[in-house]
Parts: structure tokens; sequence; C-alpha cells
């Protein structure tokens, strides 16, 4: 019994140190897999606004587009909607939606001799 706590008292040091990568290593895994699990989520909401953001692209362009026109506040509306989007990794049909609505004339074509 004698040469245990010898052994012991010799080499706690060493053991001390491997409790204490035991406890940090446990610590990191379940602290890389709440990171996993928030990216994740993260990008579920990210895809989410996105998709979000294009119907609103293609919103504008179906409400504007029957119009004929596209006033110019509904334009930065749409650019920083789009702006958004963009940064989100969209870049789809809606860069084209979003592309014929910044060329909408403003105000609509009238002819007052009718």
């Amino acid at each position: 019994m004698d040469d245990i706590i010898a052994f012991v008292a010799a080499h706690w040091i060493q053991w001390l140190f491997a409790a204490a990568v035991s406890v940090l290593a446990w610590l990191y895994r379940g602290i890389a897999a709440r990171l996993k699990m928030e990216q994740a989520k993260n990008a579920a909401i990210a895809e989410g606004v996105q998709s979000l953001l294009r119907e609103s692209i293609v919103s504008n362009y179906n409400k504007y587009s029957e119009k004929g026109c596209c006033p110019i506040y509904a334009k930065e509306s749409v650019k920083k909607v789009y702006a958004a989007y963009h940064n989100l990794g969209g870049n789809d049909v809606a860069t084209e939606l979003y592309q014929k609505i910044l060329r909408m004339p403003e105000k609509e074509d009238r002819n007052d001799d009718e």
C-alpha cells in the first residue's frame, strides 16, 4: 500500500494534467456539437429569409409590371431588398426581375388626348 501512495505522491501532477485534459476534451466536444447545431439553424434561417426576400422581389415585379411603371420610392425599396438577398447568396431569377424593375419608367405613360 505504501508503494501506491508513494507512486501517486510522486506523479500527482501528471494525474492532474490527465484529468484536466479529459475535462477539456469533454467540454470541447459539447461546445463543438452545440456550434454545429447553431450553424445548421443559422443556415436554415438565412435560407428562409432569402426565400422571403426573393418572394418580395417577385411580388414587386408582378405588381409594377402590371402597372407599367415603378415609382422611385419602390425602386429604392427593391434595391435594399435585393442587396440583402444578394448578400445571403441569392442570384437566380430574382436578379433578372430586379434588373427589369430598375429599367421600368418611374411614371406611367398616359395619353391625355383620349
